[in-house]
């Protein structure tokens, strides 16, 4: 039933990200920022945890998954350095991550011809 969940809930999130895409006249870079913020935001007031044990990889994928991982990043470096926590907790939480992503990206632009889009 994990799977199930994860499946659901991930096609869900995305749904409803396509339709705000389709329907407002929001960019994509704003969309994204608007789902980090939202995961952090979530993470605060303590309602990302009972979601992320429900949907699993069905919501700690997405960028609500990114913005959750950044405020526990930081809520922890608060919680051990003080304020300046503030501005080390989330590098430090996602620099995996992000690491990763940049790494595979790399390797993806090595092994496939990268090419313009044709307008």
């Amino acid at each position: 039933m994990d799977y199930v969940n994860a499946f659901w809930v991930g096609g869900l999130i995305c749904a409803l990200v396509q339709i705000l895409l389709e329907k407002t006249t929001l960019l994509p870079g704003r969309v994204m920022v608007i789902l980090v913020c939202l995961g952090a935001v979530l993470g605060a007031i303590g309602l990302y945890e009972p979601f992320l044990d429900f949907a699993g990889a069905g919501a700690s994928v997405p960028l609500l998954g990114f913005g959750n991982t950044l405020w526990k990043g930081v809520k922890e470096a608060v919680d051990d350095k003080g304020f300046l926590g503030l501005f080390t907790g989330g590098f430090k939480a996602s620099a995996v991550g992000i690491s990763t992503a940049l790494i595979f990206s790399y390797l993806a632009s090595l092994i496939f011809k990268p090419k313009m889009k044709d307008e």
